[in-house]
């Protein structure tokens, strides 16, 4: 019988593949349309349910610990106020969709009022995430991992079925800690609208 690590393993890997790390850059489509926490979303035409307790507009971060891959501390999102934080859910940093979502955060995002916070978050390691930062040189972004049980998806209704990945998202929050914008990309293969998400971010600051 094989291994359950060794077969996990090679699932994820078989993901990666399918989520396109090939070693070079694809066309990537940008979505302007969204699914709900909780529903499910498409890859390569399968769909997959996402588990756990579906966040909402008008409600608060759910409080969980990420772990960020700078210091190592542990993060609460719900306790970081005072600021709106743009939150760039991806499935694994090490895939050409994951990559360019991060760049486009990282350097179109340098364009953007210091008052938004920008946060990728992910289900790689503290480690990957941060030797991604270096070697992409995207060192200005927070990087937060939900490594482990996965606490943060299933607390916001992003975590995929059987791939245990987080689905590829944007959240924005404002000042006060209340979420007040979601895309959750319907074909995880597909980048998210970064541009719509930058400009409510923006009203956002504004108080618009």
């Amino acid at each position: 019988m094989l291994n359950k690590k060794i077969f996990s393993g090679i699932t994820f890997i078989a993901v990666l593949l399918m989520l396109g790390c090939t070693g070079t850059q694809p066309d990537i489509p940008v979505e302007e349309a969204s699914v709900e926490p909780g529903s499910s979303v498409a890859l390569k035409g399968t769909s997959f349910k996402l588990l756990g307790t579906p966040i909402a507009l008008g409600e608060s971060l759910p409080s969980v610990e990420l772990r960020d891959a700078d210091t190592m501390a542990k993060v609460d999102l719900s306790t970081m106020k005072g600021s709106v934080l743009l939150l760039s859910i991806v499935p694994s940093l090490d895939t050409p969709v994951c990559d360019a979502q991060t760049h486009y955060l990282g350097e179109e995002g340098d364009k953007l009022s210091p008052e938004i916070k920008r946060i990728t978050i992910s289900r790689d390691t503290p480690f990957a995430q941060k030797r991604f930062a270096k070697e992409a040189k995207l060192t200005d972004l927070q990087y937060l991992s939900d490594h482990g049980d996965g606490a943060f998806g299933k607390s916001t209704g992003l975590l995929i079925d059987d791939l245990m990945l987080l689905s590829r998202s944007v959240i924005l929050v404002d000042r006060e800690g209340t979420v007040r914008y979601i895309q959750v990309v319907p074909d995880i293969t597909h980048l998210p609208d970064m541009e719509k998400a930058f400009q409510k971010a923006e009203e956002l600051v504004k108080g618009a």
